[in-house]
């Protein structure tokens, strides 16, 4: 199967673009598009909550995915090399019009393979770490972490964690890991940080 993949950041910007790029480059290679998956949607979003996580379940071996520029797929390269590392472990395909990127089932494309999964892997320590080291300072500062005893309330579960959630962002700490340290869900602390930290005092991480 073929599909082409197309997403835009904001309803005011045209899908049509790159519809018509895909088509161009089809034509020319003659390659016949058997699915379109078209979304209005941040590329900071998690892959997974996006029309192209369910994309990348359903790929098989020798399934083709063709998109305008890599950058379609995600807004930073840690969320682009696990996609394409996904595909890869899938032995899907992946094309690129304007970078002219190319993942297939060359040598070239598995030492990518090996070098995104390592380089994944790598990332994801280097935050976890970050993380304990994190909380490991506050906690011998006297900070308490975690939600106080017989307290239910997402915000008593936040209140007074202000400066600790304000630093872990700037380490690079995203929301969905600081929903899972503090056990609440991503909304929450999205919310949470909207009407308790000062603008600009916090790094933009998704």
């Amino acid at each position: 199967m073929n599909y082409g993949y197309i997403r835009v950041s904001t309803d005011k910007q045209t899908i049509e673009n790159q519809r018509f790029e895909i088509n161009n480059f089809c034509q020319r290679q003659n390659i016949k598009i058997d699915g379109w998956i078209e979304e209005t949607i941040s590329g900071t979003k998690a892959y997974s909550k996006r029309e192209l996580g369910k994309l990348l379940k359903k790929v098989k071996k020798d399934d083709l995915i063709i998109c305008a520029e890599l950058s379609r797929l995600g807004r930073n390269l840690f969320m682009i090399m696990e996609i394409l590392n996904i595909c890869m472990s899938k032995e899907c395909k992946v094309w690129t019009i304007k970078d002219n990127y190319r993942l297939g089932d060359d040598i070239q494309s598995k030492v990518l393979a090996f070098a995104f999964g390592l380089s994944a892997e790598i990332e994801r320590n280097l935050i976890s770490q970050r993380t304990r080291e994190a909380l490991a300072r506050k906690r011998a500062e006297g900070v308490v972490l975690g939600r106080p005893k017989g307290r239910k309330s997402s915000k008593v579960k936040l209140s007074g964690k202000e400066q600790v959630i304000l630093e872990l962002r700037k380490q690079g700490v995203t929301k969905i890991e600081l929903g899972r340290m503090f056990k609440v869900n991503r909304m929450t602390i999205d919310k949470f940080i909207r009407e308790h930290i000062k603008p600009n005092t916090c790094v933009q991480i998704a």
